[in-house]
């Protein structure tokens, strides 16, 4: 079964940290591009990061950048996104996902909530 599963959400303060990480299995996913998605109620789906298999292309939202680290570990099948300094702002639920291009997705996880306080 091909899947993504998600964890490492929580609650933390503004100012903290946490490492959200992403498993992938069921098929090969060296030739993909791995993104990190985020919503928050009431509000659309927006880009976090991605990060190609290779590693050799990272890209991020001008929001996180500077606090989010995207990186992944080939032979764990795993990609992690270190967020540091978070704001309240940065409360969502964020979804893993994988697709050919940086632009194109079609597997999806569940998701996991990121809630910072102030």
């Amino acid at each position: 079964q091909v899947q993504l599963v998600e964890s490492g959400g929580g609650g933390v303060q503004a100012g903290g940290s946490l490492r959200l990480s992403c498993a992938a299995s069921g098929r090969t996913f060296s030739t993909y591009v791995m993104g990190w998605f985020r919503q928050a109620p009431g509000k659309e789906r927006e880009f976090v990061a991605a990060i190609s298999w290779s590693g050799s292309r990272i890209e991020y939202a001008d929001s996180v950048k500077g606090r989010f680290t995207v990186s992944n570990d080939n032979p764990k099948n795993t990609v992690y996104l270190q967020m540091n300094s978070l704001k309240p702002e940065d409360t969502a639920h964020y979804y893993c996902a994988a697709g050919p291009t940086m632009a194109r997705y079609d597997l999806w996880g569940q998701g996991t909530q990121v809630t910072v306080s102030s």
